[in-house]
């Protein structure tokens, strides 16, 4: 039986502990509330998470760029792009979460209390930096665990092949953390159902209404996110009209949407990137992977912003102005921070909860439409590798123009190679 319930798909089995638990908690309104505990065990194991996962992840993504001049040239503006796009996105994702009404008919009332002392911003730049690097691991405090693991990979790199083994190390160290974070995330079924049933059980049916509105403000961002942001980057960065990029990479977009993997949808990516926009393989190489692992812009930028203002909603939590500027820079720097690994993104939505005092139950909440939302943001992050990519070889003299032209000229019947090639 254990093996036949692993056997269904992830997503159905969280969509099934979603009907379940709303049922059990609509039906025995009683024995739903009793239920809560199972979701605050789900919270606290993605919780134990975050700060081994954002060190190791961050410090791998750096050490993985090498120390070779031309290589850091690049890896520079690689990376700024993505941030910029992130902080762009976290904008975004701000601004279609304050527009949309995300306000549900009942609040509910959270599990424990968060204390929500918000210092100055000047305080906040400042605390960025650990007085003591152990004890920003040991509290959780995800800014400062961000600030010492660049530090530390930049370091490694520096030292090159006397730092070698603190490399392997911290490498080998992410791949562990990214199979606990598997680990973890099989228990979403039972989170969710634990949560479902407490929240149904407690406040009613109709408290499931407000999700449709979540997906929508989602699926909106993300669009407005590809079509004006990507667009005017590969418009103005690569001199590349829209229309014509995105028609291109439409079969990747459809690959990443569908499966909802960066890193699946990697060899589809590669392929579009090198022989429908011209980029050399051996920058698209290192771009790509680095983007599937770092740029997060659906997952970093536009959805903790979104999730973070309807959680407020949620439970009645009014958010300012200052609120709003930690959440836009908690999610563009989480993004970083945010591996590789489907659902992964709602183990980093903690880091913009906690910033500013939301509670983490709010989590449970929306990890059963997960999967929805998931494939947007995915097809998302895949674009922005795309559009980054061409922008940054076409700076660098490393787009084959031939092939691009030939490429922008296509009709689109011929794209259909890219799908069924890989």
């Amino acid at each position: 039986m254990i093996k036949a319930w692993f056997r269904i798909p992830f997503w159905q089995r969280v969509l099934g502990g979603f009907v379940l638990g709303a049922l059990l908690g609509f039906f025995l309104a009683d024995v739903g509330v009793a239920m809560q505990p199972l979701g605050q065990l789900f919270v606290r194991a993605i919780q134990m998470l975050v700060a081994p996962l954002v060190l190791f992840a961050i410090v791998s993504s750096i050490t993985s760029m090498g120390n070779q001049a031309n290589l850091g040239r690049l890896a520079g503006k690689t990376v700024g792009l993505f941030l910029f796009t992130a902080l762009i996105a976290s904008t975004i994702g701000l601004a279609v979460g304050t527009f949309l009404d995300l306000t549900p008919s009942i609040e509910l009332t959270a599990a424990e209390t968060v204390e929500r002392n918000i210092p100055p911003f000047s305080q906040v730049l400042l605390s960025v930096i650990p007085t003591n690097p152990f004890a920003a691991l040991a509290e959780g405090k995800v800014l400062q665990i961000i600030f010492f693991a660049a530090l530390l990979g930049v370091a490694i790199n520096g030292l090159k092949e006397k730092a070698e083994p603190a490399k392997q190390f911290f490498q080998g160290g992410a791949e562990i953390m990214y199979q606990i974070t598997r680990y973890v995330l099989e228990l979403t079924p039972i989170g969710v159902f634990g949560l479902m049933a407490w929240v149904v059980g407690s406040y009613g049916i109709e408290m499931l209404l407000p999700l449709g509105k979540f997906i929508v403000a989602i699926y909106l961002a993300c669009i407005l996110h590809i079509v004006f942001v990507y667009g005017s980057l590969v418009r103005f960065g690569a001199k590349v009209k829209p229309w014509q990029f995105f028609r291109a990479i439409f079969p990747t977009q459809l690959i990443a949407y569908s499966t909802s993997s960066s890193f699946g949808t990697l060899p589809s990516t590669l392929k579009t990137t090198t022989e429908r926009l011209g980029v050399e393989k051996k920058y698209a190489s290192f771009s790509l992977p680095l983007g599937a692992t770092i740029n997060m812009d659906g997952c970093g930028g536009i959805y903790p912003a979104i999730a973070a203002i309807f959680i407020a909603h949620l439970y009645g939590i009014p958010l300012g102005v200052m609120e709003y500027g930690i959440i836009m820079l908690t999610a563009t720097l989480a993004s970083i921070g945010t591996a590789g690994v489907p659902g992964s993104a709602m183990v980093m939505l903690t880091v913009t909860l906690s910033a500013v005092g939301l509670p983490l139950e709010g989590i449970a909440f929306i990890a059963a439409i997960d999967r929805i939302i998931d494939m947007m943001r995915t097809a998302t992050n895949v674009t922005g590798d795309m559009a980054v990519s061409l922008v940054v070889a076409k700076s660098e003299n490393m787009v084959d123009e031939q092939v691009l032209s030939a490429s922008m000229e296509n009709k689109v019947a011929t794209e259909k190679d890219v799908v069924t090639s890989n």
